[in-house]
C-alpha cells in the first residue's frame, strides 16, 4: 500500500507502516468484508460480516446472528441482513476463527440456547412464554419444538 508524497524538489513514494491508524469510524475500513462481533448498549452481541458503514458508525452486517451466552454454552440465532445504528454500538471487534474454535464454551442449537436463556432470565412460565413469543415476533426464529 503506497502513498504519494510530494516534496519541493522530488516526487517520492513512501511505504505506509503496517501499524498505520485511521481515526474514528474510518478505522472500520480494515474490517470490511470480515466477520466481526458487535456489542450493543442493551447487552446483545451480534456476529456478522461487515458490509458497509458511514461516518456516524451506522453499520450493515450480513449473515448476522445474535449470540446468546448461558453459563458455559452459547448459541447463535440467525437474523440475516442487519442494520445497526451507530449510537447503539459499544464495541466492535474482529473474529478470529482459530480462537473461536479453541474456546472452552460449547455451542448448542437455537432451541437449546433459547430454553436455557429464558430459564435463566425468569422462573415464571408466563414470562418465559412472553420472551419466546417476542423473539418469534422479531423473526429471529419461526418455531420451537
Amino acid at each position: 500500500f503506497f502513498l504519494n508524497h510530494f516534496s519541493t524538489s522530488t516526487h517520492k513514494k513512501v511505504r505506509m507502516e503496517s501499524n498505520f491508524f485511521l481515526p474514528g469510524t474510518a478505522s472500520l475500513v480494515q474490517d470490511l468484508d470480515k466477520k466481526i462481533l458487535v456489542a450493543l448498549r442493551d447487552g446483545r452481541k451480534l456476529v456478522g460480516v461487515l458490509r458497509s458503514f458511514d461516518h456516524y458508525a451506522n453499520i450493515v452486517l450480513e449473515n448476522t446472528t445474535e449470540r446468546l451466552f448461558v453459563g458455559n454454552v452459547y448459541g447463535d440465532i440467525p437474523l440475516g441482513l442487519f442494520v445497526v445504528r451507530g449510537d447503539n454500538i459499544v464495541l466492535i471487534g474482529d473474529m478470529d476463527a482459530d480462537k473461536e474454535r479453541d474456546q472452552p464454551l460449547r455451542k448448542v442449537t437455537v432451541e437449546e440456547i433459547l430454553k436455557l436463556y429464558t430459564a435463566s432470565k425468569s422462573e415464571a412460565p408466563q414470562e418465559r412464554d412472553e420472551i419466546l413469543r417476542s423473539i418469534r415476533n422479531d423473526n429471529a426464529i419461526f418455531e420451537i419444538g
